[in-house]
């Protein structure tokens, strides 16, 4: 008998650590939205359903998973949300698309995004996100889409998005941007119309750049 009620109770530990598991070890993706659900106020409710008790985030409304059950899609654009970014969004290394345009979002753009090497748009525009944008923007060696226009964005283009050879679209009109506008790489087919709007920005960089003050902020 002794034997059998030790078996019972390794057959029931193990049956109880096998259904706590998944909570306890939890999902890195699920952990990085939920601490953006956290850090944004949504007086709406678009947030509702984004469970943080749920293994992974993939039946959340706005998200999109691949088949993989990796999040490729934040679909948050025009959400009356307001608050601000955090760095866990980099922990989304499968993540696509990152759409949160039209919002009221303020701070700064994490530099932790420029992990996020499958991101193919990253489209913030029309918020009040401030500071500077990142360099490290310029790993993104996927992206095609940057929308950052209509924002109190600060501080130079970082010329490291001028190694990004995808990239299509590049918006930062209607900011505070200053420095010059690089010309090399992708920003030799971007029309100067995406730049208007910063009064601090000195036109396309000239060959040499010993005119510019490069250091603006």
């Amino acid at each position: 008998m002794a034997y059998r009620a030790l078996f019972v109770f390794v057959a029931l530990t193990i049956v109880t650590s096998l259904l706590v598991l998944p909570k306890a070890r939890g999902n890195s993706e699920g952990d990085a939205l939920s601490a953006l659900r956290r850090s944004l106020s949504d007086p709406d409710n678009v947030l509702q359903s984004w469970d943080p008790n749920l293994v992974n985030p993939c039946t959340w409304f706005h998200i999109t998973c691949n088949q993989d059950n990796h999040v490729t899609r934040v679909d948050l654009g025009n959400s009356n949300l307001s608050g601000h970014l955090v760095p866990d969004l980099g922990k989304l290394e499968h993540l696509q698309y990152l759409e949160l345009y039209k919002n009221n979002i303020q701070g700064s753009i994490p530099s932790e995004l420029g992990n996020l090497k499958s991101l193919i748009s990253l489209d913030l525009y029309n918020n009040n996100i401030s500071g500077t944008i990142p360099p490290s923007l310029g790993y993104l060696k996927s992206l095609v889409f940057l929308r950052l226009n209509d924002n109190n964005l600060s501080g130079p283009i970082p010329r490291a998005l001028s190694s990004i050879s995808t990239l299509k679209v590049v918006d930062v009109s209607d900011n505070n941007l200053c420095g010059p506008i690089p010309t090399t790489g992708p920003f030799e087919h971007i029309p100067l119309s995406n730049f208007e709007n910063n009064p601090r920005l000195e036109g396309p960089e000239l060959q040499g750049l010993a005119m510019y003050d490069t250091n603006c902020s």
